[in-house]
């Protein structure tokens, strides 16, 4: 059969036959070889097709952690179908919006949401496929198929009427803190040719699609990943997308939030070599446990830490490293529809900046006229990655048009992070512009401010917002999580700030919260936290 570019099902299919006793996937005592995994996939993609769906037909992912999400992932790609990333902390109308927006005929999802799917399920008339996944919660409702039926019904190979293609989607819906979701259409040839070929073979890059590379190079069983973040997210899938893609395994945790005993005890016990987390938001606690016990947990497997989509503060990755020193830090800065901007490698004795980046091959930083900002001019423009990046967002072609754009007869996906170009040709990073702060007619960045916050010794998490003001059309206000046990001192964090930053970039209220909230994937919603602050003050 041809296949039209690089596709996952055709790699990992190489893979299952390479190492098929190899582990492939492993949650507590659940275990899966790379045998039972294509197996199983082959099982749930029969029974898709049996329901007839058609070329491309999007199969939404409503899970938690756990071995069925990369395997449904994996069955609706053997199915030539899009796998859809959902939110389990979405609400109703945020669900129906989701699965309407993307045109979703299947859902596979864990037993704890039936009680959702049930008021909304009359709202998404579209799905006929209902693959129910038991976690203790409750029996199968009637008007779903469990899911573990189908996974052992068709264990062998399945290829559907329209054959593969690298064009065939991977569907990325980012969060809708700053407006709708939107989904990021990724193309499989350029997902695996930019994650595969930066991670784990850079002849995939080039070149027309050669699966004897693939049986040629996996020769044994892989390293061992943990996403402590969601699947549901890029930075967890992404990262073991690329685990797969080398004959490796993917162990998920049994706790449905940041258990950092379970995280340390798992990675032990499993000698895990790479874990997937968000920044601060995981680090810290992390740091709080090995302090604790410091003698607790034998982490010497652990190779490398990486973390995208947030900052990840210097003094956080120092003291991290000076408590697993054998691992590296990577910090990616990436996004759902742009993978591979720049990164951040810190090791024991050489941390990197908070937010300074190396630019990827295929990374600029442009003004307004879509012009190269100088090294050391102290410009600020956005940043714009080309390569193998998405098509675009799916039905939407203003935002489409918006976002991936031609400069110099190359195509370039350009999100929307603003960045300053260092006289060693490093980039750092300022922030997203949808919600750049304009106090006195000065840009300020949020991100910015929440780094010099979160240096302060009292505060544990913080977030920085821009509330209406007379005279500067904005006041920065910052909403501040506190450290156990520690008090407020609103001038102190204000001196604090201006003590690392501008003047005006200082906050000029500090509000205490009892959580940040963030999100699994660490990152906040900014306007709910916005209209907070402003009941706070009456702005």
């Amino acid at each position: 059969m041809s296949v039209n570019g690089w596709n996952f099902a055709e790699m990992w299919e190489v893979i299952a036959e390479q190492v098929p006793d190899a582990p492939a996937q492993a949650q507590g005592n659940r275990r899966f070889t790379w045998r039972e995994f294509d197996e199983r996939a082959n099982g749930v993609a029969h029974t898709l097709l049996e329901a007839g769906v058609e070329e491309q037909d999007k199969v939404a992912q409503y899970l938690h952690n756990c071995p069925e999400y990369l395997e449904s992932v994996y069955a609706s790609w053997k199915a030539g179908l899009a796998p859809v990333n959902t939110n389990y902390r979405y609400t109703d109308d945020e669900l129906v919006y989701l699965w309407d927006n993307a045109d979703a005929v299947a859902v596979v999802f864990h037993g704890a949401f039936v009680p959702t799917i049930e008021r909304i399920r009359d709202r998404v008339g579209r799905v006929r496929t209902w693959l129910w996944v038991d976690d203790g919660s409750g029996p199968c409702p009637d008007w779903a198929t469990p899911y573990e039926g189908v996974a052992a019904s068709h264990p062998d190979r399945v290829v559907p009427p329209w054959g593969r293609s690298g064009d065939h989607l991977y569907m990325l819906y980012t969060g809708g803190t700053t407006g709708m979701p939107k989904g990021v259409m990724w193309r499989q040839d350029d997902l695996i040719r930019n994650l595969v070929g930066s991670a784990v073979d850079p002849t995939v890059r080039e070149g027309e699609p050669d699966y004897e590379t693939v049986r040629a190079r996996v020769t044994g069983p892989g390293m061992v990943g943990l996403p402590a973040c969601p699947l549901m997210h890029g930075t967890g899938c992404f990262t073991q997308l690329i685990v797969l893609s080398q004959g490796g395994s993917v162990v998920t945790l049994e706790s449905r939030s940041l258990d950092v005993p379970e995280l340390l005890d798992t990675i032990e016990r499993e000698g895990v070599n790479l874990i997937a987390i968000v920044g601060d938001a995981f680090a810290k606690p992390i740091n709080r446990a090995l302090a604790a016990e410091p003698d607790r947990w034998d982490l010497s497997s652990l190779v490398a830490i990486t973390s995208s989509g947030v900052m990840f503060s210097e003094p956080v990755k120092q003291e991290l490293l000076g408590r697993v020193p054998g691992a590296l830090i990577l910090d990616a800065f990436s996004s759902s529809e742009a993978v591979g901007m720049g990164q951040s490698i810190s090791s024991a004795g050489a941390e990197a900046k908070t937010a300074k980046f190396s630019v990827g091959e295929n990374t600029r930083v442009l003004d307004d006229d879509l012009r190269d900002v100088e090294p050391g001019s102290g410009q600020t423009g956005r940043v714009a990655v080309g390569g193998f990046q998405p098509i675009g967002y799916y039905k939407d072609l203003d935002k489409s048009a918006a976002t991936f754009v031609e400069v110099d007869g190359r195509r370039y996906s350009i999100p929307g992070d603003f960045a300053q170009v260092e006289a060693d040709g490093s980039i750092t990073l300022l922030g997203r512009g949808s919600v750049c702060i304009n106090t006195g007619g000065e840009k300020v960045f949020p991100e910015e401010v929440e780094e010099a916050l979160k240096l302060h010794p009292a505060i544990t998490d913080a977030v920085a917002v821009g509330l209406p003001d007379e005279k500067f059309g904005e006041a920065i206000t910052a909403v501040v999580e506190l450290a156990p046990d520690a008090e407020l001192d609103e001038g102190d964090v204000i001196a604090h700030v201006k003590g690392r930053l501008a003047a005006f970039k200082a906050p000029k209220r500090v509000l205490p919260i009892d959580t940040i909230g963030r999100a699994p994937n660490g990152k906040v919603d900014y306007k709910r936290l916005r209209a907070w602050a402003g009941d706070q003050t009456g702005d």
